[in-house]
């Protein structure tokens, strides 16, 4: 399978659109901001599964690091090198990190959660790592307030986007985040939250009616992360 998108077959009407995820948000709340917060200053950073390369760009922009990319979708592939990008076709092997390696900085931005065996190519990919590198993910957060809501009321419903995107075959709290990189063999060093005021969900009531919205929920990102906060971002290192 080239592209995650299949994996929703018979959870939508339709494909989800491909490009659903180009535009990314450079507000400092959201996942490209702070992902590049994360990556090392310097050096080389391999961006996995980097898409159309949207997230790709800003870290080039925010960093002084030399970024390449590796991407298994032809159609993706090919845009981010329309954009100027240097990323390979294909999917993450240890031939590939020999070859091009090693990273101070691995960054999988909304992949894992994308991936039958997630663990699997986080072990790869910890070959690949220069010393006292590190690799930096950021994956949905399935313990949103409005995901608890949901199934408050017996809904589990599928999206074309966000943290009910169809394509997702793994889900994230924080706690099984950190026990997951904890038996491979990674320790969580920085987690960070972001806000994504863009969620569907914030314009509907009773949300769309409260004073002061965009601010009150980055306020409630900030004392209540777990229960708010739409992505975690985190920057893990192999256990010594």
């Amino acid at each position: 399978m080239t592209s995650p998108d299949l994996n929703s077959i018979g959870f939508l009407r339709s494909n989800p659109n491909a490009l659903r995820y180009e535009n990314q948000s450079i507000d400092p709340d959201d996942v490209g901001p702070k992902l590049a917060s994360l990556v090392s200053r310097t050096g080389r950073v391999l961006d996995v599964g980097c898409g159309t390369g949207s997230v790709t760009e800003i870290i080039k922009a925010r960093t002084a690091t030399e970024v390449i990319g590796i991407e298994p979708d032809p159609a993706r592939q090919a845009m981010a090198v329309a954009r100027g990008l240097n990323v390979h076709r294909g999917l993450l092997t240890e031939e590939f990190l020999r070859e091009h390696g090693p990273f101070e900085t691995i960054l999988f931005a909304d992949v894992l959660e994308h991936l039958p065996s997630p663990g699997e190519i986080l072990l790869i990919a910890k070959k690949g790592l220069a010393p006292g590198g590190a690799i930096v993910a950021s994956v949905p957060n399935v313990a949103h307030f409005f995901v608890r809501m949901n199934l408050l009321f017996g809904r589990f419903e599928y999206s074309e986007s966000g943290i009910m995107d169809a394509t997702h075959l793994r889900w994230f709290t924080e706690r099984n985040l950190h026990t997951f990189f904890a038996n491979i063999g990674l320790a969580v060093t920085d987690h960070l939250y972001t806000v994504n005021t863009n969620m569907p969900e914030y314009g509907r009531r009773p949300w769309r009616w409260l004073p002061y919205k965009m601010k009150l929920i980055r306020i409630m990102v900030r004392l209540f992360p777990k229960l708010f906060g739409c992505q975690h971002v985190v920057r893990v290192k192999p256990i010594a």
